[in-house]
């Protein structure tokens, strides 16, 4: 029963964690690495993370800077910023270093993201069942193979609806976390 119950809160943690990537992905009001951290560069005859070819910084709210680790990287790192249109940034270089203005976000603009979150929990809310489904099913096998009482299962579906409730609470924090940072001006 407790190889049922770690195999589902680990499927849980997991989708949290690709959630809250996912809204770190996700453009605010503020300048943050998160929005550019995964985006894919091709160097070096591959595509490879930003994060692993530059360092990536915020000197301040409204701006990111990225400084390439070999200089001639740079309009490598330029083109993947420009062809990334969730992004919606222009670069610019000085030669050392690329930056990004963030600009703030309009109002139209905010209420969009906010209703794209709603998808995204959604998403997350479906891998949460997903995974809740999957230890109910293992729990049914083991039944069946009588490894498992009537009344282990009953403690078991206890024990799993209260991690899914506790894991969809977790989830609705971070998306209001993230709701109050793009709405903020």
């Amino acid at each position: 029963m407790e190889s049922i119950l770690s195999s589902v809160e680990s499927k849980m943690q997991k989708a949290l964690l690709f959630f809250g990537e996912e809204l770190a992905q996700i453009r605010g009001g503020r300048a943050q690495v998160g929005l550019v951290d995964g985006l894919r560069v091709e160097v070096y005859g591959q595509e490879m993370l930003l994060k692993t070819i530059a360092t990536v910084s915020t000197p301040d709210a409204r701006t990111i800077m990225i400084q390439p680790w070999d200089k001639s990287n740079m309009p490598a790192i330029e083109k993947a910023i420009r062809e990334q249109p969730s992004l919606g940034l222009n670069p610019s270089n000085d030669g050392n270093v690329v930056r990004l203005n963030v600009p703030t976000l309009t109002e139209e603009r905010r209420a969009e993201l906010a209703k794209s979150l709603n998808a995204k929990l959604e998403e997350c809310n479906i891998a949460l069942r997903s995974a809740r489904h999957d230890g109910m099913d293992e729990a049914k096998k083991k039944k069946n193979n009588k490894e498992l009482t009537e009344d282990d299962m009953y403690a078991l579906e206890q024990r799993l609806n209260k991690l899914i409730e506790k894991s969809q609470a977790e989830a609705h924090t971070l998306l209001a976390a993230k709701q109050k940072e793009i709405m903020e001006v």
